[in-house]
């Protein structure tokens, strides 16, 4: 009776509100990043759902691609609202522009250090001034606040971003995320990324099956040196014109439905032949280009370069069970796939490292079946030294005329990723690396760390029942090599801060991308040289503005940029580092870029809400396809249907409670 009764009354209590929630009982809710659902049952006179409409649209020319995303806000109640939502992008996406209208005014964001951005933002606010902040919680997840939308306004936001596309496996995909999915953070993790409290990333889900408040259409041109060919849509049924033709679009029309999974567009070119080119920008004060060698979509098995693989598996105790089990798995595939002429060897590595064979060894049948005993003895067990199994690989005896690759397979349970990072980005003309995540829950911080500093794509094996289909996916990824020990030299160009003065290897399906800045005239060359499957060959990329001229080439400024902070990013992660901390601000001030320490501020200079009071509103998300309530929740597996309601409106009620008197304070001080 007691528990029925306080039901009723948390019912009562939560019924006038807009935008309360319901929260699980986690015994820390100021400290976890918890997301919650959404409540139906508008408060009068508030419009708790602003965000009317997302429109994308986006021009794909060569491998970078341009993005606009316009944002439509409108207030349909009669109270002043302070909105805010949150959304996902690409995370190699260079935001680098914003700009709010309100109604007909337009104002055109400037980019700010994040604090000083909030503390503008804020005074804004209070002032009655209409205003748009767009921060950046992850690099793939952003947050805009719009204040004082007044009653009847119409807000539009469009911000700008850059991305390059680079194909996998001769596919192009162009990925457009459309909804955050639930994130937690332990309360013991201490505080969130960037030394925000844990927390920050706060939002409201609608319950499943619930359509989002508002539409989403997407439009994307495909711009080709070559014919467009095999453009399909995995995720979403969409219009095709232009296929076989060098401009191809694909419209996903205005909808509800589309905003609870990513937008994926895949295409494929027509090209058969090798092809390069150098895009140029002349800026006012630096230049910029960038260098891509696309390789041919089928080759000839004499064009193939010998291959020899070096397998460093964590044999450590974390990895006993399961996991060992898995990288067995794939390691019996991997090199009882090896062709004759290969040369191949294993280096399992725990506490120390030991190895099959001193140096590699042809890949005959008696020695694969001397790989496969070897690696089913490993039992799992002592520390986990990646550094000297990686340095001992490298110091083994090489053919200069073959492809060297180096497979990590991991949980990634250690502590020296810089040391790892940094050792695989100077040895990238002598080895290529791939890294392969075994388990269910591995350190993805340090795969897809080795993945970006080898160039290459990370793969996660989460179980026994994966192993094969990922064997499969690494063998069609690397079984081409064309170009090995590629080196890099400039004739009459005068390039310098390269994007990395390194390169992997060339493989078929997979082009080399070179991105840095230039001195001087826009001339010369830029030379390729490597060994191919008949010796040594050399590429001419010659220096002309011919091509550039076709092209908007303003947004290989902000990929550079963006590559740069990347790089350091891996880095501070690692460790609250102020000087890093510094010079990743000072690149995303200096080329107007959103970073985690800078934000872009819009601000109207007309004061509107003369009393400054305002209702704030979370504006929801749907719940991402495929994904349960019970992730929004924590609670016992098998729990009483009272206790677990009780515990779900209690939660809501004290995050009703939080939000009131915030409300209350803010309308004080306006």
């Amino acid at each position: 009776m007691r528990i029925s009764f306080a039901l009723a009354v948390a019912a009562a209590l939560l019924l006038p509100l807009s935008s309360a929630a319901s929260r699980p009982l986690n015994g820390g809710a100021d400290k976890t990043l918890a997301p919650y659902f959404a409540v139906r049952g508008a408060e009068p006179g508030i419009d708790p759902l602003p965000l009317k409409s997302t429109q994308v649209d986006a021009k794909v020319s060569g491998v970078i691609a341009d993005v606009r995303v316009r944002q439509i806000y409108r207030n349909e109640g009669n109270t002043p609202l302070d909105a805010s939502y949150l959304f996902p992008a690409s995370a190699r996406a260079a935001v680098h522009a914003l700009r709010l209208r309100v109604n007909e005014r337009v104002v055109d964001a400037e980019i700010r250090e994040k604090k000083q951005a909030r503390r503008e933002f804020d005074e804004a606010r209070r002032e009655g001034k209409s205003a748009s902040l767009l921060e950046q919680h992850r690099p793939n997840v952003f947050q805009m606040a719009i204040a004082n939308v007044m009653p009847g306004d119409e807000i539009t936001v469009d911000l700008r971003y850059t991305e390059i596309i680079v194909p996998d496996e001769g596919t192009y995909r162009f990925v457009f995320p459309t909804v955050v999915g639930p994130r937690y953070n332990s309360p013991g993790d201490g505080s969130g990324q960037n030394g925000e409290p844990a927390g920050t990333i706060d939002h409201p889900f609608l319950r499943k099956g619930e359509s989002a408040p508002h539409t989403f259409a997407l439009e994307l041109v495909l711009v080709a040196p070559m014919p467009v060919r095999h453009v399909t849509s995995p995720s979403h049924r969409v219009t095709i014109d232009g296929v076989g033709t060098t401009r191809a679009a694909v419209r996903l029309p205005a909808d509800r439905a589309h905003t609870n999974r990513d937008v994926v567009i895949e295409y494929r070119l027509a090209g058969a032949s090798t092809t390069a080119g150098v895009l140029l920008h002349q800026g006012e004060d630096e230049n910029f280009f960038l260098a891509m060698v696309e390789p041919p979509a089928r080759v000839a098995p004499t064009e193939i370069v010998p291959r020899d693989y070096v397998f460093i598996v964590d044999v450590s105790g974390s990895m006993r069970g399961f996991p060992l089990a898995t990288a067995k798995s794939l390691l019996r595939q991997l090199v009882a796939g090896l062709r004759p002429s290969d040369t191949f060897n294993v280096i399992p590595f725990a506490g120390g490292h030991s190895l099959v064979a001193p140096q590699s060894l042809p890949a005959t049948k008696d020695n694969v079946a001397l790989a496969l005993r070897f690696i089913d003895g490993q039992t799992g067990a002592g520390g986990t030294e990646l550094l000297p199994a990686l340095k001992t690989a490298l110091a083994m005896p090489s053919d200069l005329g073959r492809a060297r690759s180096f497979v990590v397979v991991t949980d990634g349970y250690v502590s020296i990723e810089k040391e790892a990072f940094d050792l695989v980005r100077a040895n990238l003309g002598t080895a290529n690396v791939f890294a392969f995540g075994i388990g269910s829950s591995v350190n993805r911080f340090l795969i897809e760390g080795l993945a970006r500093a080898g160039k290459g794509e990370p793969i996660f094996v989460l179980n026994a029942q994966q192993a094969d289909e990922a064997a499969v996916r690494f063998r069609a990824y690397i079984e081409q090599p064309l170009l090995t020990r590629i080196r890099v030299t400039f004739e009459d160009f005068d390039a310098y801060d390269l994007d990395n003065p390194q390169l992997p290897d060339l493989f078929a399906q997979r082009p080399l991308v070179l991105i840095g800045k230039y001195r001087g005239e826009a001339r010369g060359s830029i030379e390729l040289e490597g060994r191919g499957a008949e010796g040594l060959l050399r590429l001419s990329l010659p220096i002309e503005t011919t091509g550039s001229a076709t092209q908007d080439t303003r947004a290989l400024r902000h990929l550079w940029a963006r590559s740069r902070i990347a790089q350091l990013g891996d880095y501070q992660k690692l460790g609250n580092d102020e000087a890093t901390r510094r010079v990743i601000t000072e690149l995303g001030l200096r080329y107007g870029l959103l970073t985690d320490y800078t934000s872009f501020i819009a601000i109207d200079k007309i004061v509107r809400n003369t009393d400054g009071a305002a209702a704030a509103v979370d504006h929801p998300q749907p719940l991402p396809e495929g994904v349960e309530e019970s992730a929004l929740a924590v609670v016992p597996s098998t729990p009483e249907p009272e206790f677990a309601a009780l515990a779900v409106l209690t939660g809501a009620l004290a995050w009703w409670l939080r939000r009131r008197r915030a409300n209350v304070t803010g309308a004080r001080r306006g």
